[in-house]
C-alpha cells in the first residue's frame, strides 16, 4: 500500500473548486495542535494540514496515499471532524451550489462552526500578553508627552480602543484622533483619551460582500439541516436520537435564510445573462 512519507507523487488535486478548503483565522501553528487527538488520527491530520487549498481529501483518495484502508480513515476522519477540524457542507457561488470541505488545524467549537456557516466567524486569536491597544497607549507619551499614561490608565482604557480596532481603525487613525488639536495644558490625559476615544468613535465598516450562502451537513448521513443541531457534525438522528417530526424536517432552513439563497441566485442569474 502507498505510504505518503517515501512517495515522491504530489497529493492529487481535486475538480476546480472541490477539495480541501481552509477555514479562517487560525491560531498560529504549534508543536502540540494534535496532541489531543490519537496517535493514528494525530498522524492523518497533520498529513492533511500540510497539503494545499484544493487538494482531494476523499476517503478514497487518502487511502491511495496514507497506509490506512477506507474504513479505518472513514473512522479516523469522523474522529477529527467529532475534535472541530473538519466540516462538509455545500457553498453557493454563482448561483451554483458546490460542495465543501472546510479544514481548521484550530479545533473549532459547534458555535464556531455554526458562525462559520452564516459567514460571520469570529477572530479567536489568543490576545498577547500587552494587547495592541495596550502597546499604542502606553506609546502615547512618546508622540506626544501631554498625553503620557500610567500602566493603570492603559489597562483601563485598552477596551475603548480595542472598539476602534474592531471597526477597522488604524494605528495613524487612533494617533490622530487623539493627539491632533490638544489643549495647553493637558489637565487630565487618562481622561482627555477617554473622551476622544468615545466621541470620537468611527462607524461600524459597511460589509463589501454579501455573507457566503453555506450550508453544513451531516457527516453520516448527508443531509443538510438546523446548524446548531449539529453536534460534531452529526445531526440527532445519525447520533441515536429520535427522528424529527416531519413537519420540521421538511423545513431545513428557516424563510429567511432561504429568501436570501433565492435572491442571490437571482442576481447571479441576471449577472450571467449580462
Amino acid at each position: 500500500m502507498a505510504n505518503a512519507e517515501s512517495s515522491s507523487a504530489p497529493h492529487p488535486l481535486a475538480n476546480p473548486g472541490y477539495g480541501k478548503r481552509t477555514a479562517p483565522y487560525e491560531h498560529p501553528a504549534r508543536r502540540d495542535d494534535w496532541a489531543h487527538l490519537h496517535p493514528r488520527e494525530a498522524a492523518i491530520a497533520a498529513y492533511i494540514e500540510r497539503l494545499p487549498d484544493g487538494s482531494d481529501i476523499s476517503v478514497k483518495t487518502l487511502a491511495k496515499q496514507l497506509p490506512y484502508g477506507q474504513c479505518a480513515l472513514r473512522t479516523a476522519l469522523n474522529r477529527i471532524q467529532r475534535a472541530g477540524h473538519l466540516r462538509r457542507g455545500r457553498e453557493c457561488l454563482g448561483g451554483r451550489w458546490i460542495t465543501r470541505t472546510w479544514w481548521s488545524r484550530t479545533a473549532r467549537d459547534d458555535a464556531w462552526w455554526a458562525a462559520f456557516e452564516r459567514g460571520d466567524a469570529p477572530r479567536e486569536k489568543p490576545p498577547p500578553t500587552r494587547s495592541r491597544a495596550y502597546i499604542l497607549l502606553a506609546a502615547l507619551g512618546r508622540e506626544n508627552s501631554a498625553l503620557s499614561l500610567s500602566h493603570a490608565d492603559c489597562r483601563a482604557l485598552a477596551p475603548l480602543l480595542e472598539e476602534w480596532f474592531a471597526r477597522e481603525a488604524t494605528d495613524g487613525d487612533v494617533l490622530r484622533a487623539l493627539t491632533d488639536g490638544l489643549p495647553t495644558p493637558v489637565h487630565h490625559p487618562a481622561g482627555l483619551v477617554r473622551n476622544r476615544l468615545t466621541t470620537k468613535l468611527p462607524p461600524p465598516p459597511m460589509r463589501r460582500e454579501p455573507p457566503p450562502l453555506r450550508l453544513l451537513e451531516c457527516a453520516k448521513c448527508g443531509v443538510p439541516g438546523y446548524v446548531d443541531a449539529l453536534v460534531g457534525g452529526e445531526c440527532g438522528v445519525c447520533r441515536g436520537g429520535p427522528a424529527p417530526p416531519q413537519t420540521r424536517r421538511a423545513a431545513i432552513l428557516p424563510a429567511a435564510r432561504v429568501r436570501a439563497y433565492a435572491d442571490a441566485i437571482r442576481e447571479a442569474g441576471e449577472r450571467n445573462r449580462t
